[in-house]
């Protein structure tokens, strides 16, 4: 099959792009990623979530890449080994965790393999547990679990309040962090190499994959980083207007089978 735009490596984010509003991994989707594996395009996943929250896509998919979690925080083997870990800085997880919550969000703290938040009922906890498919430890103490912080979330569902407190952190501690937004409600606060523009040049060494021979595909502004980074950047069809406008392609939204679409028509059909 021809490929017009010598991919050789497809980059993309989870919630909101690969799987459906309802987590799930349609036929067509995992059709489509074989299809990649049968013209020798390698295929690798990047998210907001903890390694334990990507197990279930790695045999559906057949994952063999290296997985970027917590927003490439940490990279794991298909098998869940760690690869690299960069955690945040010890002295600026406390303050970051009292910022948010004197400014009104819930926070949560997570570590290698533990999460850390201070009320089961809190906005979206419920769903993230479904998501991640594991427990969180509940705790009044979270300054106590500052040490080896992998990834703080500030969640509300004020979309206007995460988004000023994104600008507040970025103003605050410049380059000591990266905080960007991976949902509307969820500001994700991470190592300041950890974010998904670093995923794509750290894939591009580790496959031996030059960056425009990279695809990516997202929906979130945190998705943008890995856009400016690749060859090739497609954004979903539900992504605001920044993130399609920051995009060299369209698709359809993660609700109709966007990812697939994206694959058979930018990645693996004749160009248009």
């Amino acid at each position: 099959m021809n490929n017009p735009h010598r991919i050789r490596l497809v980059l993309a984010d989870v919630d909101g792009t690969l799987v459906r509003p309802d987590k799930t991994l349609t036929e067509r989707s995992r059709a489509a990623v074989y299809k990649l594996a049968d013209e020798h395009i390698a295929f690798a996943i990047t998210s907001g979530r903890p390694p334990r929250g990507l197990t279930m896509l790695v045999e559906p998919l057949r994952l063999e890449t290296p997985i970027a979690a917590f927003n490439g925080a940490m990279m794991v083997s298909p098998e869940m080994t760690p690869i690299d870990i960069k955690t945040i800085p010890s002295d600026i997880v406390i303050p970051v965790v009292h910022h948010l919550i004197e400014r009104g969000l819930d926070v949560w703290i997570y570590q290698h393999t533990d999460w850390f938040l201070r009320d089961l009922a809190a906005p979206h906890a419920d769903r993230e547990q479904r998501n991640v498919r594991f427990t969180p430890t509940v705790t009044q103490d979270l300054d106590g679990h500052a040490e080896g912080a992998v990834k703080i979330v500030g969640v509300s569902d004020d979309r206007p309040l995460v988004a000023a407190c994104e600008k507040e952190l970025r103003e605050q501690y410049g380059d000591r962090v990266s905080a960007a937004r991976s949902q509307p409600y969820y500001l994700d606060v991470t190592h300041p190499d950890a974010n998904k523009g670093a995923v794509v040049r750290r894939l591009s060494v580790d496959l031996g994959v030059p960056r425009d021979a990279i695809a990516t595909l997202g929906d979130m502004d945190n998705d943008i980083e890995m856009f400016i980074e690749s060859g090739l950047s497609i954004a979903m069809g539900q992504a605001s207007e920044d993130v399609r406008r920051a995009a060299r392609r369209v698709t359809q939204s993660n609700a109709q089978e966007g990812f697939a679409e994206a694959i058979e028509r930018f990645v693996l059909a004749d160009a248009p």
